[in-house]
């Protein structure tokens, strides 16, 4: 065993590993059933042998060749009585570790245009990436029972439909890149700070998602919002090491040491997106997300950070995706570039769409407590710690109200 010693496997690190080799498998194994469901089912009995033997035997030295072996076995049991399958016994004999574009064909396999984009998003995030329905519920802000709706009904389409496991062709790809650059997307936010769980981050999300976006990139070079989001991801990552302290507590933007970042990394991503502004002059999403990074990114303190320009890249933003997430973010920019009372009317705006929202409550709390309402900063402070399951979230809360 080259994991941890047998009966010292952690949850985090069975989820962790389990989460990085699921996705592979049920790639695999689509392509070669041509059964969503039933590859879905042989990944989850695999999973769940994995999660009650591993705590006492350890991680295997290749999880991913364990967890092969078993969906092997389980599948030659159910194949042997399903007669329709049995051309496919032989090959299932042989299975191996998947391509490494495997999973990018099953991404594009779940956003076909025949789902809603919803149910593509919901469905690529379970299947493909191993979140759990309680993490895309959060991602989506709607409830749990709602995501697993839309996932029953996705797979059942998928199946009815005989949609191909395959990347569309040419002519084919832009009316899914959408919904595939979403799912990779909300698959870093989860990354990097996590909804659910005992992790304030999680790192093999992330790098999976820039494998994504790297491999996305690869097979769409003349597409800007895919550039865009590759350098969004990578100017996230530039200042990953200032972003938690010593305890896994979080560090404020305002707070962090700046000379942790990697400057190397975002000077490329900065280019990266200058390079493919001024190629295609196409401003997407995920590119004006990137612009605004890359301003906090580029600045060497928060005073001297451009917020005049975060502002308009914000509005330019809500004109192409208006919502109460981006328009939150923007009132943040706002303190800092016209002050905490017109941010906090800004949010006055907000309450009823971003009840739910963490951010929301935090946010609130600061610019109230900057305007000397402690009392009701409080108050919001608490709100914003009930409804976060993040614990580096709940850490800095705590200490805000005294609690730590």
């Amino acid at each position: 065993m080259s994991g941890p010693c047998p009966g010292q496997v952690s949850q985090e690190v069975l989820a962790r590993v389990v989460r990085e080799h699921a996705g592979r498998l049920a790639a695999c194994l689509v392509s070669l059933l041509g059964d969503f469901s039933a590859a879905e089912d042989l990944v989850q009995d695999a999973v769940e042998i994995a999660l009650r033997r591993w705590p006492d035997e350890g991680v295997p030295d290749r999880p991913d060749a364990w967890l092969f072996t078993v969906a092997r076995r389980r599948g030659l049991d159910v194949l042997r009585r399903e007669t329709k399958y049995h051309a496919k016994l032989a090959q299932l004999c042989w299975i191996e570790p998947s391509r490494p574009d495997d999973r990018l064909r099953l991404i594009f396999t779940c956003c076909h245009p025949a789902l809603s984009r919803a149910a593509r998003i919901a469905l690529t995030l379970r299947v493909v990436c191993g979140l759990s329905t309680a993490q895309i519920a959060a991602a989506f802000v709607v409830p749990e029972a709602t995501v697993a709706q839309r996932l029953t009904r996705a797979k059942r389409k998928i199946t009815e439909a005989g949609i191909p496991y395959r990347i569309p062709a040419a002519d084919d790809l832009p009316e899914r890149l959408e919904t595939v650059l979403a799912v990779i997307y909300l698959l870093f936010n989860e990354g990097y700070l996590s909804s659910t769980g005992d992790c304030a981050h999680a790192r093999d999300l992330v790098d999976d998602a820039e494998w994504l976006a790297t491999l996305l990139a690869d097979l769409m070079p003349n597409e800007p919002e895919v550039a865009g989001l590759l350098a969004l991801i990578r100017l996230h990552r530039a200042r990953g090491a200032a972003r938690f302290d010593a305890r896994e507590h979080l560090v404020l933007l305002a707070d962090q040491d700046r000379g942790l970042w990697d400057r190397q990394a975002i000077a490329e991503a900065s280019a990266l997106l200058m390079r493919t502004a001024r190629a295609h002059h196409r401003p997407g999403p995920y590119q004006l997300q990137a612009a605004i990074v890359a301003c906090h990114a580029e600045a060497d303190s928060l005073e001297r950070t451009d917020w005049a320009q975060i502002l308009v890249l914000y509005d330019m933003l809500l004109c192409l995706t208006p919502s109460p997430i981006i328009r939150l973010h923007r009132a943040i920019a706002l303190r800092y570039a016209k002050g905490p009372e017109e941010a906090l009317a800004e949010l006055t705006n907000l309450e009823k769409a971003l009840a739910r929202h963490p951010l929301f409550h935090a946010t609130r709390a600061q610019l109230l407590r900057e305007l000397g309402h402690n009392a009701q900063a409080r108050e919001c402070d608490e709100r914003a710690l009930a409804l976060t399951a993040n614990p580096a979230q709940q850490a800095l809360l705590r200490e805000r109200l005294g609690w730590s």
